[in-house]
C-alpha cells in the first residue's frame, strides 16, 4: 500500500487573475464566523480507502480542521453514503453488481464504526447521510436538517470524492446560498489531474479554493473577533 500522500494541486494564476479582475480581490470570503461555520466532512468510510493514497494524506488536515473549528465554536458535520438496496435508476446505469456495490459503500455498523478509523469525531458532532452524490440535494440527504437550527452560513468542504460527492455538495450548497470554501488538500481524488480539474469548476463558479493552512487561519481569525 502507498504511502499517504495530499494531492499536488494547484489552480492556474490566469483563473485567479479572472476573478481578481471582476471582484477585485483573489478570494470572495476573506473571513469567518466560526460560530457560524461548518466542517463538512463527506463520504470518508472504508470503502474509498482503497482508492489510492490521497484519501489516507487527507485525514491529518482533515482532522486539524474539526479541532480548530471545534474549539472556536464551530460545527463538525461527518456526512455518509446511505446504505440500502441500489435505486433502479442505480442498476440501469452501473449494472447489478457495481450498483449493489456502490449501495453498500457505506459499511455497516454504527455511524462511528463505518467512519475511517483515524478520523477524530466527537460528542457533539452533527451525523448525516446521503442517498445521492450531494449531500445538499432535496430530499436525498440528512445534512440541511442537522445543520437547520445552527445558523450556518459557511461550510469547509473535505472528504472524497473531490469530482463527484465533493463536487456536487459545493455545486448545491452554493447555490442554496451558503459561502462555499472548498479545502484543497482535505479533498481526495484518484489522480491530481481530475482533482485540479474540479478545484478550477469550483473555483470560477462556486466558492473559494483553499489550503487547510489558509482554513485554518480564517478560523483563528474568526475566533479572536
Amino acid at each position: 500500500m502507498a504511502a499517504p500522500r495530499p494531492h499536488d494541486w494547484s489552480i492556474e494564476g490566469r483563473e485567479y487573475a479572472r476573478q481578481e479582475a471582476r471582484r477585485g480581490r483573489r478570494y470572495a470570503y476573506d473571513d469567518l464566523d466560526p460560530a457560524r461555520t461548518a466542517l463538512v466532512v463527506v463520504d470518508m468510510v472504508p470503502f474509498f480507502a482503497d482508492a489510492g493514497p490521497y484519501f489516507r494524506g487527507v485525514v491529518p488536515n482533515i482532522n486539524a480542521l474539526a479541532g480548530a473549528l471545534r474549539d472556536a465554536g464551530g460545527t463538525v458535520a461527518w456526512v455518509l453514503p446511505a446504505v440500502g438496496p441500489p435505486s433502479d435508476w442505480a442498476v440501469g446505469f452501473f449494472g447489478d453488481s457495481v450498483a449493489a456495490m456502490f449501495a453498500a459503500s457505506g459499511g455497516v455498523g454504527s455511524p462511528r464504526e463505518r467512519l475511517w478509523h483515524e478520523l477524530d469525531a466527537r460528542a457533539g458532532d452533527v451525523w448525516a447521510e446521503k442517498s445521492a452524490s450531494s449531500a445538499f440535494f432535496p430530499g436525498r440527504s440528512t445534512l440541511p436538517a442537522g445543520l437547520a437550527d445552527r445558523d450556518v452560513d459557511t461550510l469547509l468542504i473535505t472528504g472524497v470524492v473531490t469530482s463527484v460527492c465533493c463536487e456536487s455538495t459545493a455545486r448545491d450548497a452554493a447555490t442554496l446560498g451558503y459561502r462555499v470554501v472548498f479545502v484543497a488538500d482535505g479533498t481526495a481524488d484518484v489522480r491530481d489531474s481530475v482533482h485540479n480539474a474540479t478545484l478550477r469548476t469550483v473555483y470560477r463558479t462556486f466558492g473559494d479554493v483553499r489550503s487547510t493552512a489558509d482554513a485554518l487561519g480564517m478560523i483563528a481569525g474568526g475566533a479572536s473577533k
